[in-house]
């Protein structure tokens, strides 16, 4: 590996790092997938304008405070997308949680403990 490819894999590791820290209870998350248009399991396209009941949203945790018990970065996360806050860091949009408004978590590491995921 040369020089320049180690520069690049360094600056690229680097960037993917936010310049974020959060505090308290704060939980910051990248919302997967889109918010528009989603299919159901039998392949039926339901269009964003659809009337659906309270639905809750998963997103992935890219940082979380000192204070946050539950989960880790890299965990995927259940919450009601009307309970957030909004905000664009580096040119991309993230929501800001408390940890009490996080319904589940969803991990590899809960596979070993007595509790986990129960939907």
């Amino acid at each position: 590996m040369t020089a320049e490819n180690k520069g690049a894999e360094s600056d690229s590791k680097a960037s993917s790092k936010l310049p974020i820290k959060m505090l308290n209870d704060r939980v910051l998350v990248e919302l997967e997938g889109s918010e528009g248009e989603r299919r159901s399991t039998g392949g039926i396209l339901i269009p964003a304008t659809a009337q659906v009941g309270k639905r809750l949203t998963w997103a992935l945790v890219v940082a979380v405070g000192p204070n946050v018990r539950s989960m880790q970065l890299d965990d995927r996360v259940l919450f009601n997308p009307e309970d957030r806050y909004e905000v664009e860091v580096g040119g991309k949009d993230y929501v800001i949680l408390r940890e009490r408004d996080i319904h589940a978590v969803a991990a590899e590491r809960l596979d070993d403990s007595p509790t986990g995921l129960y939907l």
